[in-house]
C-alpha cells in the first residue's frame, strides 16, 4: 500500500473524521503513536492502516485491496 492509498482508503472509510482519526487517534501497534506520527516514524502504511481497522473495528470486507484506484479501461 502507497501514502496516497492510504490516504485514500482513510478518506473513504472515514469520510468527515478522517483527519482526527490519522492525526488524534494513538494505536498501540503502531507503537502508542498515531497514524501520522507512525508513518513519518517510517511504519508501512498498510501496517498503519490495519491497526486503524483494528481500533476501529473495521470489517474485514473493507480491509483489503482499498485506496486503490480502479484501472482504467479503453
Amino acid at each position: 500500500m502507497r501514502r496516497s492509498e492510504f490516504d485514500r482508503a482513510v478518506a473513504d472509510e472515514f469520510h468527515g473524521r478522517a483527519t482526527a482519526v490519522v492525526t488524534d487517534l494513538v494505536l498501540t501497534q503502531v507503537g502508542g503513536r498515531t497514524a501520522a506520527e507512525a508513518i513519518d516514524a517510517g511504519v508501512p502504511p498498510r501496517e498503519v492502516w490495519l491497526a486503524l481497522c483494528d481500533e476501529l473495528d473495521v470489517p474485514a470486507e473493507r480491509r483489503y485491496g482499498v485506496g486503490r484506484i480502479e484501472p482504467r479501461r479503453r
